[in-house]
């Protein structure tokens, strides 16, 4: 090998690349430490763009609608204010759609629970006498189950015990607790700022960074990870709208449907199948296991009809109302789906779960470019790989 300047730089290069990947070998534990103490110190900021990237869905959503080009450009002060005025106008909605959940939720919770402990104790003795009738003829488990007790005042204290004892024999201290929640607000506090900054000043930050792209990196290298960040943003952006808006519609179908048939807690459920809806796949299931376990402590009959509701509602939303909705926004086929919330909810739980299908689909996308990129350098038609395929 001609011993060069430039080959110089890249043995000096790979040299010391290998001597730091030789010490955080070594040195693995310090290397975490370290990992920890620079995550603990940037988290502030990540979770700041992470809210910026979930508001700034929706306020471009109202500054297109409400100020359109055609008004922001007969006015300065209309433009200018277009920006602010959206962000005020998502973070307003924000508050007012969780002050309104907690005002319809905690209440209707607070009642739900005083009904289901009623329901508890009207619901046990029912089963031990079902059991009793059944298991009549062993005079073991008849005598085991007569003699079953269930105070369900006595569980409330037992719980209330716990929570005003054992749960705070684990905190170390009131110290511990007012500076966990000190930190927490200051966490909160400053995500909050830095998101504000990023969605006022988004353009003047998309300016710098292509400036430290171009600046460091080849320019053909820039361009294409400029590609990468924008297919992410728009793939990411399409899931979390669809997403959400299908999660609505069917807490709301539930709502609607159990008001209907006059089903108990038609409200609190629809709000929780809302909510477990966020995550692909699995979630509505959940809030069907939810449902049918409150309304199954008052009425049997009516918890197996919710399970039939739930069935027709959810084919009705699969076939119907997500593939417009949502549709093939994410371009996923539906195996990948499953694998994407099957690994995320490994690694990383409910967060991967809503993560890694957006994740895998960016992939999914860059890897299919690449792999016709490859077929049409070797002179290949893709669809005649197709039309073989079908053929056989």
């Amino acid at each position: 090998m001609d011993l060069n300047r430039e080959n110089i730089k890249k043995i000096r290069g790979l040299i010391i690349f290998t001597a730091l990947l030789v010490v955080c070998l070594w040195q693995y534990d310090v290397v975490f430490s370290a990992i920890e103490f620079v995550f603990g110190v940037t988290f502030p900021f990540i979770l700041g763009g992470a809210f910026a990237f979930v508001l700034n869905v929706p306020m471009n959503f109202i500054q297109r609608h409400l100020f359109p080009p055609n008004v922001t450009e007969k006015s300065k002060f209309m433009k200018k204010a277009a920006r602010p005025l959206s962000m005020v106008a998502v973070i307003l909605l924000v508050i007012g759609v969780v002050a309104l959940v907690m005002l319809v939720l905690i209440p209707q919770l607070g009642s739900t629970l005083v009904t289901l402990g009623n329901s508890i104790q009207d619901f046990i003795p029912r089963v031990q006498k079902w059991a009793e009738d059944i298991f009549r003829d062993n005079a073991q488990i008849s005598q085991w189950l007569a003699n079953l007790d269930f105070d369900w005042n006595r569980i409330m204290e037992v719980g209330m015990s716990f929570f005003s004892s054992g749960a705070g024999n684990m905190l170390d201290s009131t110290i511990t607790v007012a500076r966990s929640i000190i930190n927490g607000v200051t966490t909160f506090f400053i995500a909050f700022v830095f998101a504000c900054y990023i969605l006022l000043q988004k353009e003047k930050l998309n300016v710098q960074v292509r400036k430290v792209l171009y600046a460091f990196i080849p320019r053909g290298r820039a361009e294409a990870a400029l590609e990468v960040f924008s297919l992410t943003y728009s793939t990411f952006s399409s899931f979390l709208t669809g997403q959400c808006l299908e999660a609505i519609i069917l807490g709301t179908m539930f709502v609607i449907a159990m008001t209907l048939f006059q089903m108990p807690y038609a409200l609190l459920v629809g709000v929780v199948i809302s909510f477990t809806a966020l995550i692909p796949i699995f979630g509505a299931f959940i809030g069907c296991a939810i449902g049918a376990f409150l309304i199954f402590m008052v009425d049997p009959i009516k918890a197996l009809g919710f399970i039939v509701l739930f069935l027709v509602l959810q084919q009705i939303e699969g076939n119907f109302i997500y593939p417009h909705v949502v549709g093939n926004s994410v371009g996923l086929p539906s195996i990948w789906v499953l694998a994407a919330v099957s690994l995320g909810g490994s690694l990383m739980g409910v967060v991967g779960m809503l993560i890694f299908i957006p994740i895998v689909s960016v992939v999914y996308a860059l890897f299919r470019e690449i792999v016709y990129l490859k077929l049409k350098q070797q002179k290949i038609d893709p669809e005649e790989i197709e039309a073989e395929v079908k053929r056989e």
